[in-house]
């Protein structure tokens, strides 16, 4: 496929400062001549042998993983966790963190992880399906239907901004959105949250469990990864409520396990956007039923690449989700017209 956009992702950052978690041949993936980047869309320009299911010059967007297809994880459709992971011999991808990202002109992608964009979806709102299928996995792996259950995001970055966004689409009620950034638990409510907490301004746990009959919350999708608002969660959530561990902590956390286990409180990790998560999140963005695009705040061309994940890093202008465009390979495609 021709990239014809791709956005990046806190985790893309993560990738080529740290190494980790990316994982090439065993290791860090430094001097392996490796291509991050894993939020990307294009154009179909050519098929493998017996693939009938695309065509070219179809619009697609990509999801991260392709398991192996053999492992137990991958045929219960939990491709994320292949026990396979970082095999490539074995048949599993996971572009931009075991085998090459979007961060170029082409791509090669196994059929099971391209959903097809609508003429009616810009590029850069295709690049952003993998955001909002993350959400949703977490959401399905949490339960699922969620209509008429209250659900707290905690942290109102891009995944999170996204969960409360699918949350609502899915019919949650109350949706409670709670972080540092006033701009951003802005953003939140235009996605549809009903309340937004400041939590340098209120007792957040306290909120919470006000707005839900003082039991505390059935969902909580967290999306900061501090040891603060780990145990928010751990306490804001009711009884054999669950949460949903989307962010990457950098540091090990203290936390009040003990409380989960009174409580039966159930906590799932979850990596990117298994289950087909992203062609769910698709639908509804197809459907208008959120705009992802609020999200979106800049974009580069792929020769300012560099730039580009400088204000991704250093949230320049406020930026929140920044897409990189092939506008190079574009107008390629334009002269071939």
């Amino acid at each position: 496929m021709r990239i014809d956009a791709v956005a990046i992702c806190a985790t893309d950052l993560e990738i080529i400062h740290a190494g980790s978690p990316a994982s090439i041949q065993g290791g860090v993936p430094f001097n392996k001549n490796f291509t991050p980047g894993h939020e990307y869309m294009g154009t179909v320009a050519a098929l493998g042998p017996d693939v009938d299911e695309f065509r070219i010059g179809e619009r697609v967007s990509v999801e991260i993983h392709a398991g192996c297809g053999q492992c137990k994880r991958c045929r219960q459709g939990m491709y994320t966790s292949c026990l396979n992971y970082g095999k490539p011999e074995k048949g599993h991808r996971a572009n931009g963190f075991t085998t090459d990202g979007g961060f170029a002109e082409y791509a090669v992608n196994h059929i099971n992880t391209l959903a097809r964009v609508p003429d009616t979806m810009s590029d850069a709102e295709a690049t952003l399906v993998v955001t909002a299928g993350t959400s949703m996995y977490g959401l399905t792996e949490l339960g699922g239907l969620v209509a008429g259950e209250s659900v707290v995001v905690i942290g109102p970055g891009p995944i999170g901004l996204l969960a409360v966004a699918v949350a609502k689409a899915l019919g949650a009620s109350p949706v409670i959105l709670t972080g540092t950034r006033n701009k951003r638990l802005a953003i939140g409510g235009e996605l549809g949250a009903d309340r937004v907490i400041n939590i340098n301004d209120e007792d957040v746990v306290e909120v919470v469990k006000q707005l839900t009959g003082g039991i505390g919350a059935d969902y909580v999708v967290e999306c900061a990864g501090t040891e603060a608002t780990l145990n928010q969660a751990i306490h804001m959530t009711n009884r054999s409520g669950k949460i949903c561990l989307a962010a990457f902590p950098h540091e090990a956390a203290t936390l009040d396990v003990a409380h989960l286990v009174r409580n039966n409180i159930y906590a799932y990790g979850i990596r990117g956007e298994g289950r087909s998560a992203t062609h769910r999140a698709m639908e509804l963005m197809a459907a208008k039923r959120f705009d992802a695009t609020k999200i979106h705040t800049h974009t580069f061309p792929l020769a300012d690449l560099p730039t580009a994940l400088r204000y991704a890093r250093d949230r320049v202008d406020d930026a929140i989700k920044v897409v990189v465009t092939n506008r190079k390979a574009e107008a390629i495609a334009s002269a071939a017209e």
